[in-house]
């Protein structure tokens, strides 16, 4: 789709984010909305400011994602109006009023200074506020992030319009050229840093527009979930390679995770095996389906790998009922996917933010909705070798389930996450991520 094709799309989105809007400004009992896009906060003992990150209920409406103090005003039946800060200041460049064609949707009107704003919605009755705590000018503390309010944005926000899901496919390629670009470092011998360095450029992002941390672990590194370092240089022996590592576009995140063996080995084909299982797990992303039942089919299917690997003595379903699998699998299979990598609403089961219990042992589980089309999610499955773990199971009954001469032999790899980012449909998923895995081949 181009560019053009994709801006076609943005007035129904943001009819769509009206009428949803309408309906819970209504039910929570308020005439009008405010959304603060939020501004970066100080460093301790300094005047330097950490990056900027947009308020995500912001960036719903507009892709203005790096411009601090901008707000935007939502009252039913009239236009959104979105105050654009462009302060006086010859210390920083001012962003330039955007000219793009999804301006023609809204109002937008430059403001030097953020105190003057509350003119813009001093006549609009009862008012709610959605922003970082200190910043919205309310003197009725109960407009200030009202959660009855926000329980229901957020609910909502579950259902990706078409335009969302455009911008969310073309993350997915940004990040699927990223990937590539670090793969080839990792194969000639790069360094973690400087595999992470060719992710971004071939992103042409800055690290600060990365949706998350990107995570770059070699060998024993990448059994840590969510490892934190750059190593310099590369160790002597380069056996595995796991980047979990997404982009943005126009706001909206992919997160994509791979995982590569150096050279053929047990490892080789529990990688082989554990892509094989998670496209299975894909194929589950459908409309009618309780995503609890996907991470607990996922348990069954990679109890099932690890036998077969000769990792476990067990079929996936009695490792699952005696936490066997939980040794090697300890998160969730997977979340929403959105304005944030850990999209809000997951555990909702309505608007009112009824929580949909999480399975009985599994607390790390991010998404407990039925799902239904335009629900965008990621499928994630991962074996590891982790320490801790490990040192527990091997202090209880499930010691005698496990083949501990395997796991010294796959410890030095560390571990295993193939992740994919799936739109739900009313037929066969979409699976972004290998589509644009293709695209970029």
């Amino acid at each position: 789709m181009t560019e053009s094709g994709l801006d076609q799309l943005f007035k129904p989105h943001l009819q769509t984010l009206m009428r949803r809007t309408e309906q819970s400004l209504a039910a929570s009992r308020f005439d009008a909305l405010v959304i603060h896009a939020g501004y970066p906060p100080t460093q301790f003992l300094d005047d330097q400011d950490y990056p900027f990150k947009v308020n995500p209920q912001f960036k719903a409406w507009v892709p203005i994602v790096d411009n601090p103090r901008c707000i935007l005003v939502f009252a039913p039946g009239a236009r959104p109006k979105v105050l654009f800060h462009q302060p006086h200041d010859y210390w920083h460049k001012p962003a330039s009023l955007p000219q793009d064609p999804w301006t023609a949707e809204v109002d937008l009107i430059a403001m030097d200074e953020p105190s003057k704003a509350s003119a813009h919605w001093a006549n609009l009755g009862r008012v709610a506020h959605i922003g970082p705590d200190g910043f919205a000018a309310a003197t009725d503390p109960g407009c200030i992030n009202p959660q009855d309010l926000l329980t229901r944005l957020h609910y909502d926000r579950a259902v990706k319009t078409d335009y969302e899901l455009e911008c969310l496919r073309r993350a997915s390629e940004l990040g699927a050229r990223g990937h590539k670009a670090a793969l080839a470092a990792f194969r000639r011998g790069r360094s973690e840093y400087e595999a992470h360095m060719r992710y971004l450029e071939a992103c042409a992002q800055r690290e600060e527009e990365m949706p998350y941390n990107n995570i770059v672990a070699y060998n024993e590194n990448s059994a840590v979930l969510h490892y934190q370092h750059l190593e310099r240089t590369s160790p002597k022996s380069l056996r595995s390679f796991l980047i979990d590592a997404g982009a943005q576009y126009r706001g909206y995140a992919a997160d994509i995770t791979r995982t590569y063996a150096a050279l053929p080995s047990r490892f080789a084909d529990l990688v082989e095996a554990l892509d094989s299982a998670q496209r299975g797990l894909c194929d589950e992303i459908v409309a009618g389906r309780d995503y609890r039942d996907v991470h607990l089919s996922a348990h069954r299917v990679l109890g099932d790998v690890m036998q077969r690997i000769g990792l476990t003595k067990l079929p996936g379903q009695t490792a699952l009922e005696l936490g066997v699998t939980s040794v090697f699998f300890p998160h969730g299979i997977g979340h929403l996917l959105g304005l944030q990598v850990h999209d809000v609403g997951g555990v909702m089961g309505d608007v009112q933010g009824h929580e949909r219990q999480r399975p009985e042992g599994h607390p790390y589980l991010r998404l407990t909705r039925m799902l239904e089309p335009g629900v965008v999610v990621t499928v994630e499955p991962g074996i590891y070798l982790i320490d801790s773990l490990l040192a527990a199971a091997h202090a209880d009954s499930r010691r005698a389930h496990i083949d501990w001469g395997v796991v010294e032999e796959l410890k030095p790899y560390g571990g295993i996450r193939i992740e994919d980012n799936v739109i739900t449909t009313a037929g066969a998923p979409e699976n972004m991520t290998r589509d644009a895995f293709a695209r970029v081949a």
